[in-house]
């Protein structure tokens, strides 16, 4: 009889102690994610095909300067942790400010995504999956969906000098599921 007492307790604990795991990996894991899909549609603005200046730059006095929103730099997202397709792309609008904008976004959903301009190079494969966090970063905020067309405001003051990616960056694992590398639009 004293057995059977003492089994009652320990199998209450180990069953306590499997569960609170469970959900502690459920939570940090979040494995529902990889079969659900997040779809944002928002509006992307219709750029001018003129070129402007890189951000920062200044314009010379004798060439107007274009009133509507152009098109500063863009480039294909490149495939890391996750497969991941689309384009990104920065562009000024007529009021002057920067937004970053993902065109066409098809990657893995994922816990704790954010978007991230970086001074990193993009590289392929493996290689390329944990440098974003190695040095300057300019966080957008959360990615808002997974797939489809999102914007992202720059903040104003942002000093574009060096900024040449764009990383689809998971904080809770410190892995890029995918990166754009970004080049002078013209």
């Amino acid at each position: 009889m004293s057995i059977r007492l003492l089994r009652a307790p320990l199998t209450w604990v180990a069953v306590a102690v499997v569960a609170a795991g469970a959900a502690a990996g459920l939570y940090w894991f979040q494995p529902w994610k990889l079969v659900t899909d997040t779809e944002v549609h928002e509006e992307l603005t219709a750029v001018s095909a003129e070129p402007a200046p890189p951000p920062g730059a200044t314009t010379p006095a004798a060439a107007p300067a274009s009133t509507g929103p152009v098109l500063v730099s863009r480039g294909d997202f490149v495939s890391h942790e996750h497969e991941t397709r689309g384009a990104a792309r920065i562009v000024r609008t007529a009021d002057g400010r920067h937004r970053l904008e993902l065109v066409g976004l098809d990657t893995s959903n994922g816990p704790d995504l954010q978007v991230w301009l970086t001074d990193q190079p993009v590289r392929t494969g493996p290689s390329g999956w944990h440098v974003f966090d190695d040095g300057r970063h300019v966080a957008l905020g959360p990615l808002k969906g997974n797939r489809g067309d999102q914007a992202y405001a720059i903040p104003v003051g942002t000093d574009f000098s060096g900024l040449t990616s764009v990383s689809i960056w998971c904080e809770r694992f410190a892995v890029s599921f995918g990166a754009a590398p970004l080049t002078a639009a013209g």
